[in-house]
C-alpha cells in the first residue's frame, strides 16, 4: 500500500482523521454561489450519478421504499441505455459472484427474480489452494444450499434497468447526461444562494438537490470535487478476463481458485460447459497472455491450474507431516480434493485486461453528499467482492434514508449519513485489509513465507467453526 500496512489506520475511522466544523465537513465540494432555484431550475430530493451496477440499484432501492414514495428522485448516466430483452447467445467476459447477502438485497424490490430468469449459474463449492505446496481450503455447504452465483454483469443491469422501468413514476432517468461540475452549499446562506447541491449538466443544464450520492466509479468526479482524499494503491498486477469453455460438460458447481507467485487464477462457472476466468498476474504476463495465439492461452491456463513446477520438497514434507498430526487431531475437518476440469477452448475476442489497485476514501460522507460503490472503495477481485461491498452500502444507506423520511428529516443531513459511514467503513476496510494481506501473502516463493501460510491454510481447513465463520463474514 501506499505507506505500508500503516495505511489502514488512518482511512477514515475515527476522530482524528478528520474533522467537521458546520456545514465544512473534511473536505468540501467546490464553493461558491449557487444561483437561487428559478422555475426552470428543478430540485431534486436525491440525484445518484453514474448508472451502472451499484448506481441504478441505488436508484431502484430507493424507489421502491415506501417511506420514500413522495420524493424527487434522479439518476444520470453518461451512456446511452443499454437495456435489453435478448440476452447475447455468447457470455460475458464481465462476470460478479453475488453473495447471499446480495441476493437478499436485490430480492427485496424483485431485482434477482428477473436476474434468475435470465442467466445465472449457482456454485456450492469452492476450492483454493496453492501452487507452491499441497496446501488448500475447501468451502462448502453440507445442506447443500448455494454459497452463490456467478452472473453476467449486464445480466445484473438488465434487470436493475427493468426495475427502473415499474417505478418510472416515481423516479427519473437521464440517459446520455454527463455531469461538468457540482457546486455545494456555502456555509452562510444570503439572499443569492441555494442551500441545495448545484449540478452542471454538459448539455447546460442546471439541476440541484438536496442528496447527491456518487456511484461514478473509482475516479469519481463527485469525490475529486468534494476534495475528499483517496488512499490508493496500484498492485503490480493486471486481471486478465476471458470466458473458456470445457473439455467435457460437467456438473460445474465449483468455483476454483489457485495461489500462484505471481497472483491468483480463479475459474467462475457460467454453466455446465463454460466458465469465465479471471487472473491475476504481472502486467507483462497480462499482455503476453492477451497476445497468445488460442492454443497457447488454453495452454497455459491449464498448466497454471495443474501444474507443480513451483513445489519444492521440503515445504511437501512439511506440510505433509502437519496434515498429517492435523488429522488425528481433528478428522472430520479434512476434505477430499477435487481436480479442477480441463479447459478446451476460449471464446475469440473475450480476452480482455486491466489493471488492479486499492483504493479508499478516507470519508464517504459529507453535508448533502454521499459516496458507495467504487467511488468509496476498490478491492482485488480475489475476494469476488467489489459489487457486493457496493450493493452492502445501497442497502445500509437505503435503510438510513428511509428512516429519516419517515422522521420527516432532512435528507441531506449528516445526522443520518455519518451513521452509514461508520457502518460501511467497519466493514469494507476489514475486507480491504484481509483482501490486501492475502495478495501480499501470496504474492512470494520465499520458503519460509511458503510454510507458514501453508501450514495456516491447513489448518484452517481442518476447523470447521473458522470456515464457517469466513463464509459468513465473505456472504454478507
Amino acid at each position: 500500500m501506499a505507506a505500508g500496512a500503516g495505511a489502514f489506520s488512518c482511512l477514515g475511522l475515527g476522530p482524528g482523521c478528520r474533522k467537521r466544523l458546520g456545514l465544512h465537513v473534511g473536505s468540501a465540494l467546490r464553493r461558491g454561489s449557487a444561483r437561487r432555484s428559478s422555475g426552470s431550475t428543478e430540485v431534486y430530493d436525491v440525484v445518484v450519478s453514474g448508472g451502472g451496477m451499484v448506481g441504478t440499484a441505488m436508484v431502484a432501492a430507493l424507489g421502491h421504499d415506501i417511506h420514500l414514495r413522495d420524493k424527487k428522485i434522479l439518476l444520470l448516466e453518461a451512456r446511452p441505455r443499454k437495456a435489453s430483452d435478448q440476452l447475447p447467445k455468447s457470455y460475458s467476459n464481465r462476470v460478479s459472484a453475488i453473495t447471499p447477502g446480495s441476493v437478499t438485497f436485490l430480492s427485496s424490490f424483485g431485482a434477482w427474480e428477473d436476474i434468475s430468469s435470465m442467466r445465472i449459474k449457482p456454485f456450492r463449492r469452492m476450492q483454493v489452494w496453492d501452487a507452491c505446496s499441497e496446501a488448500m481450503i475447501i468451502f462448502d455447504n453440507n445442506n447443500m444450499e448455494d454459497m452463490g452465483y456467478i452472473v453476467e454483469n449486464n445480466v445484473i443491469l438488465s434487470a436493475l434497468t427493468k426495475q427502473l422501468d415499474a417505478i418510472s413514476d416515481r423516479v427519473e432517468v437521464l440517459y446520455k447526461s454527463r455531469a461538468v461540475g457540482y457546486t455545494r452549499p456555502t456555509h452562510y446562506q444570503t439572499s443569492d444562494s441555494s442551500p441545495w447541491v448545484q449540478i452542471d449538466l454538459a448539455d447546460g443544464r442546471r439541476l440541484q438537490t438536496k442528496l447527491l450520492i456518487g456511484a461514478d466509479g473509482q475516479n469519481s468526479m463527485v469525490r475529486r470535487t468534494a476534495g475528499i482524499k483517496n488512499i490508493q494503491y496500484r498492485y503490480d498486477q493486471s486481471a486478465v478476463v476471458a470466458t473458456l469453455h470445457l473439455s467435457e460438460s460437467t456438473d460445474n458447481n465449483v468455483a476454483w481458485q489457485r495461489f500462484l507467485p505471481s497472483g491468483p487464477i480463479a475459474l467462475l462457472p457460467l454453466s455446465d460447459t463454460v466458465s469465465s476466468l479471471v487472473w491475476s498476474t504481472s502486467h507483462e504476463h497480462a499482455i503476453q497472455l492477451q497476445n497468445m495465439d488460442e492454443e497457447s492461452f488454453v495452454d497455459s491456463i491449464n498448466s497454471a491450474f495443474w501444474s507443480n513446477a513451483n513445489h519444492s520438497d521440503f515445504v511437501d514434507t512439511a506440510g505433509s507431516m502437519f496434515r498429517s498430526a492435523i488429522s488425528l487431531l481433528m478428522p472430520s475437518g479434512t476434505a477430499a480434493r477435487q481436480l479442477p476440469p480441463s479447459v478446451a477452448k476460449v471464446d475469440p475476442k473475450s480476452r480482455a485486461v486491466f489493471p488492479l489497485g486499492l483504493g479508499h476514501a478516507t470519508e464517504y460522507v459529507q453535508h448533502r453528499v454521499a459516496l458507495i460503490g467504487d467511488a468509496a472503495h476498490r478491492v482485488h477481485p480475489l475476494a469476488g467482492q467489489g459489487v457486493n461491498m457496493g450493493f452492502g452500502d445501497i442497502a445500509c444507506l437505503t435503510h438510513h434514508l428511509s428512516s429519516a423520511a419517515f422522521d420527516g428529516k432532512d435528507l441531506g443531513s449528516l445526522k443520518h449519513l455519518l451513521k452509514y459511514e461508520a457502518e460501511r467503513q467497519k466493514y469494507n476496510l476489514s475486507l480491504l485489509a484481509a483482501t490486501d494481506l492475502l495478495k501480499r501473502l501470496y504474492s512470494t516463493s520465499i520458503t519460509p513465507f511458503v510454510l507458514l501460510r501453508t501450514w495456516g491454510l491447513q489448518a484452517t481447513n481442518a476447523i470447521p467453526p473458522v470456515k464457517e465463520q469466513i463464509m459468513a463474514f465473505a456472504s454478507k
